[in-house]
């Protein structure tokens, strides 16, 4: 079972002058809702999770269902053989999540758990909970600022990744 969560900064809050609701994609992406993040394997008791206080957990929620689909574009899907790659990085530093697929399994590692094993999910499971913590953050962040659900940009990454 899969569990993805996150956490609000209080050291780093927005700016109070935000306009939610005509925020851009760089400001949604970078600059807004910065906290920690995780992903963990629940049945194996174990877990990659930041604790930096400054990643922006829209943008890690937006990247992560960017790279499922990424890494779903042979065409054989779960059939694979040959790995496919991919990598989140970190814009504040040079720390990466990185995935590998290959058949339908998906291994996560961490450069700052270099010699912890990886987390290994079945594909179309992290597919649907990556896309559940998506919609489910944005109505969270929803719920305490004024103006999200009425920014033309959450319109459309919220229909670009509906859940499953």
């Amino acid at each position: 079972m899969i569990d993805i969560g996150y956490s609000l900064s209080r050291r780093f809050p927005d700016p109070p002058q935000t306009d939610y609701r005509t925020a851009n994609t760089h400001a949604l992406r970078h600059d807004l809702f910065c906290g920690d993040v995780y992903l963990a394997d629940v049945k194996a008791d174990r877990e990659l999770s930041t604790a930096w206080g400054w990643v922006p957990v829209l943008d890690f929620a937006w990247a992560l269902c960017d790279i499922v689909e990424l890494i779903d574009r042979d065409p054989r899907g779960s059939r694979a053989a040959r790995p496919q790659y991919a990598e989140l990085d970190f814009t504040e530093s040079a720390d990466r999540l990185r995935f590998e697929r290959r058949f339908g399994w998906v291994d996560v590692t961490a450069d700052w758990a270099p010699d912890d094993p990886p987390l290994t999910f079945n594909h179309t499971q992290l597919r649907r909970e990556a896309r559940d913590f998506l919609q489910d953050l944005v109505a969270d962040l929803s719920d305490t600022h004024d103006g999200l659900d009425a920014n033309p940009v959450i319109w459309e990454l919220l229909t670009r990744f509906p859940r499953l």
